[in-house]
Parts: structure tokens; sequence; C-alpha cells
């Protein structure tokens, strides 16, 4: 496989420094779907499409939107980033992405996750004394649903299907599924054992530390007999790129700040600060924001401990303003991908 490099977002919903107002949802979405355009015109690989269910954010519906982007792109792979299975229906998740398929013709990915918040569960009706047990159940429907047309099963959490039959079915034989975990290791074992891609979310510390964690994903996909070289591993996290490394640092640092000084006082974090920034932006920090040259050294650097196949930049944390996210779409495109693949293909 040759090394991918792609972008994410969850649809922020910024404050218009000119006045002081939220943009609004229609205005963000529209934006979003422009950066998926470019991505796919400049060559990138991969554009994902994240869930939320907060004010802050424009995007609660990831396959809406993933349907919107694949009418007006052509090359370029389009996923959930993630969806959060949990407190979804299998089948309609399988329906929604494997008409998404059809209309994009074979370009989708789902990655299946529980999601960063839990805001979903009381929406939805959904018990978090059952978190586990959700996820586990409907992760397990949904690769039934994906392994056959017809479908006969019980659970716990919806009614049975006795010999359902499941439409529409994919552009190409199966959907590719993915598992998305921001480093819990019986997420790595699972997705191993079903072999099945795994992503991991790194939005804090160092990176390589999640090497042990890959090595336990390749270890229990061996031990379950799956070929390695069907095993994929991605990397998604927060990044941005300008013309100097100074530049993109100085611009991403008060949207970083924002979102995370909000994060910190809901869970009870130290709030963050600027060196705490600077360490995450250093050589082997999470931050993938830099010069063109730096992001490319970056990521080079971390597959020398992750052996990697894709690696995935947030680049709108917060609300960063619309042109400059598509400057660094295009850094990212131009300058980045071509160091990288030079360097490990």
């Amino acid at each position: 496989m040759t090394f991918q490099l792609g972008v994410y977002t969850f649809g922020d919903i910024p404050t218009d420094p000119s006045t002081g107002m939220l943009i609004s949802p229609a205005q963000q979405l529209t934006e979003t779907i422009e950066r998926i355009r470019l991505a796919d015109q400049a060559g990138l690989d991969w554009f994902g499409i994240g869930e939320h269910h907060r004010a802050e954010y424009s995007i609660s519906s990831p396959a809406t939107v993933l349907a919107a982007a694949s009418t007006v792109t052509k090359s370029i792979r389009l996923s959930s980033a993630v969806t959060v299975l949990s407190t979804e229906d299998p089948v309609r998740v399988f329906q929604q992405f494997a008409t998404i398929d059809l209309l994009s013709g074979g370009r989708v990915e789902l990655a299946a996750g529980r999601g960063s918040f839990i805001e979903s569960f009381p929406l939805f009706g959904a018990n978090l004394a059952d978190y586990d047990d959700l996820y586990e159940e409907k992760l397990g429907l949904l690769l039934e649903l994906n392994a056959s047309e017809r479908v006969t099963w019980r659970g716990r959490f919806r009614p049975a299907l006795n010999d359902a039959l499941i439409l529409p079915r994919p552009h190409s034989e199966k959907l590719d599924i993915w598992i998305a975990t921001g480093g819990n290791p019986e997420s790595s074992m699972r997705a191993g054992y079903l072999g099945l891609p795994i992503n991991y979310a790194v939005i804090g510390g160092y990176p390589e530390q999640f090497a042990p964690l890959a090595a336990l994903y390749r270890q229990s996909a061996q031990k379950a007999g799956h070929d390695a070289t069907d095993l994929k591993v991605a990397v998604s996290g927060p990044g941005f790129l300008a013309p100097t490394s100074q530049e993109a640092k100085d611009t991403l640092f008060p949207y970083w700040k924002s979102s995370m000084t909000k994060i910190a006082a809901e869970r009870g974090f130290t709030a963050p600060s600027r060196l705490g920034y600077d360490t995450q932006t250093a050589k082997r920090g999470a931050i993938f924001a830099g010069s063109p040259n730096e992001v490319a050294d970056k990521i080079v650097a971390l597959h020398e401990h992750l052996g990697y196949d894709r690696h995935c930049l947030q680049m709108d944390w917060s609300g960063v303003p619309h042109a400059l996210v598509m400057r660094s779409i295009e850094l990212l495109a131009t300058e980045v991908l071509p160091q990288v693949r030079a360097a490990l293909d």
C-alpha cells in the first residue's frame, strides 16, 4: 500500500473575528465541501467526516455530508471519522454507507468507534451502563451485514433479524470497515482478531508511544490467522501547514487553546498553555503543525516507529479560517505528500 495522506473535520463552527458572531452551520458545511473538493483535486488520498452532537460542531450526520462530497469528487476516498456505532442502528448505517459507496464508485470507508463524547447516548436513548456491550454487539451485527445480504441475527439492543434482506449492497463486494480508537489495547486486539484496519486518534503526548499498540494489533491478527499484508494502520490528529514553521504554529495556537480550554474545563484537566503546545508541536509531539518540510520529516520519523500506512490531519481545529485551511490542504498535497512518498516508497 502506497503511503497515504488525508484530512478530516468535525465541522467546527468558529466565531467570525470581525463580528464576534458564530459562523452559521450552513456556511461551515459549504466550506467543508469546498475543502473536500480541493483535497481531491490536489491529489490527497482521504477525507474524513466526524460525528458530534454539540453546539460547537455542524456535523451530526457524517453520511449526509459524505453523500454530498461523493458527487463533487472523483478519486479521493471518503470516510466517517468516526461513526459512533454504539448509538446507531447498524442496519441503517450499512444502508447509508452502501448507498454512498454506489454514488462514489466504491470510494467509501466506514470508521466504527465509540466517539470522544457521550452526548449521543441520552439523545438516542442508550444507557451509558451498556457502553461496552452496545459497541460489541453492534459491531458484530455490522460485520454480519457486510458479509451477507441475507442475515438472521438476535441481540439485546435491537429487534431480531430473520432472514432479512439487506440492501443496497456496496459498489464493491463489501464495505471497507475500520476500527477507530483513541488507544485502548482491547480495541487493538479486537481489530487484529477481526482482521480489520485500525485508526489511532492521537491528539496529545508522543505518537511513537502507540508503537506497542500497533504491534499488539498485528500480533492479534497473526494469531487469528489473518494475512499481515492485508492489515492497515492509520494515525489521525491535529495539524496545520504554512510556508514557515513559526507561522503555522502561531496561527494554530489560539484555536487549539480555545478548544482544549473548553475540554479541560469539562473533564477536570489542567488548562492548556503555550509551553505545553510548543512541546506538542516539537519533533516528537502529537501536533503536526509547521512548514511542509518539518511536517514531512515528522511523518517519516513516526513511520520508523509505527510502520503505518496513512496519516490524517485535522486542520480546522476550533474554526481556523477557511482560507488558511485551504492553503494548508494545498501545501499538504503539493509539498508534504511528494516528500513523504519519496522517503517511504
